[in-house]
């Protein structure tokens, strides 16, 4: 049973009736769940479902910008706390990672309504109502990531919004950037570039971040669409676990097109053994990623978390 802090209040309309998603209140306090699960194979990790939408309580620090992941005293990651599992097979493997969760009330519940629970889902950090939405995610059964605003060549012409890490920012206004934006929701495995060509291109900007990722337990996950990003090489010197995306499948928004894309990610998961592809939330891209995914899984590709795709110091 649930302790009297974790449990739910359902949110309410002006006339009193249920409206989304319950919220549930977490506090400091709130004993730790009891440890009876022994995770031997990384495959198999994750929080039981039941609970999967509350935070690990010893996987959290408390701080001035609110809530932050961290690594519990006995050493466990939100990484692996937090993950999806999947079934360890040699088969074809495709993540799917649908970005923009939260900027669009209706666009967000649409997604985690309808995308299959194997694709894993970001949250942008400006979005509203963040906590509800997280829950939401999570008692669906998706995997979900943060997403951090990075500087991109031509900001502030194009800016990712606030709290933007910034190459000129500096390693402290950096990092007071990203626990801003890491304090926004719990229960995600890792963070994912939003924009950033430019400041994934600074090897002496992009370190602390990744040993900050590291120390705290968490994965990145760079989307792919700089050709110049040096996360890779970073990540590899600084033993953060790591992933890159294959694909942007909804560069172009036409369903046509999307399915294309997804295809191609197909053929390259069947090449190479697995392939990441990114998106947005848009109607159209969780539309036909719906529609993909299932179609896959019935071709014998396996759907995977972005999790069970990382390149991870701690598990080789």
């Amino acid at each position: 049973m649930l302790p009297p802090q974790a449990r739910a209040k359902p949110l309410t309309q002006d006339n009193g009736s249920p409206s989304g998603p319950a919220i549930i209140k977490v506090t400091p306090d709130m004993p730790a769940s009891p440890k009876i699960i022994v995770v031997n194979d990384p495959s198999k990790a994750g929080q039981n479902p039941r609970v999967a939408h509350l935070p690990d309580p010893e996987l959290i620090e408390e701080s001035s910008y609110g809530p932050l992941p961290m690594r519990g005293p006995d050493g466990r990651r939100p990484l692996d706390v937090y993950s999806r599992g999947w079934s360890g097979a040699r088969g074809a493997r495709v993540a799917i990672v649908v970005g923009g969760l939260g900027l669009s009330q209706t666009g967000t519940q649409s997604a985690i309504r309808q995308l299959p629970e194997e694709v894993t889902l970001a949250f942008a950090p400006q979005g509203n109502s963040l906590q509800r939405w997280m829950q939401a995610a999570r008692q669906s059964g998706h995997e979900i990531l943060m997403q951090v605003p990075l500087e991109p060549f031509d900001y502030p012409r194009v800016d990712p919004g606030r709290h933007t890490l910034t190459v000129e920012g500096g390693p402290q206004k950096n990092m007071d950037d990203l626990f801003w934006v890491l304090s926004r929701i719990t229960n995600y495995t890792g963070i994912m570039n939003y924009m950033g060509a430019r400041f994934t291109a600074d090897a002496e900007a992009l370190t602390p971040i990744m040993q900050e990722i590291a120390r705290r337990g968490l994965l990145y996950l760079d989307d792919g669409t700089s050709a110049r990003s040096l996360a890779d090489a970073v990540a590899a010197k600084e033993a953060t676990p790591f992933a890159a995306g294959d694909l942007v499948v909804d560069a172009v928004q036409e369903r046509g097109e999307i399915l294309k894309k997804l295809d191609e990610l197909e053929r390259i998961a069947r090449a190479k053994g697995s392939a990441i592809g990114t998106g947005s939330a848009f109607p159209v891209t969780v539309e036909a990623v719906a529609l993909w995914a299932n179609e896959a899984k019935a071709r014998g590709i396996e759907i995977v978390p972005v999790s069970a795709l990382v390149r991870d110091p701690e598990r080789e």
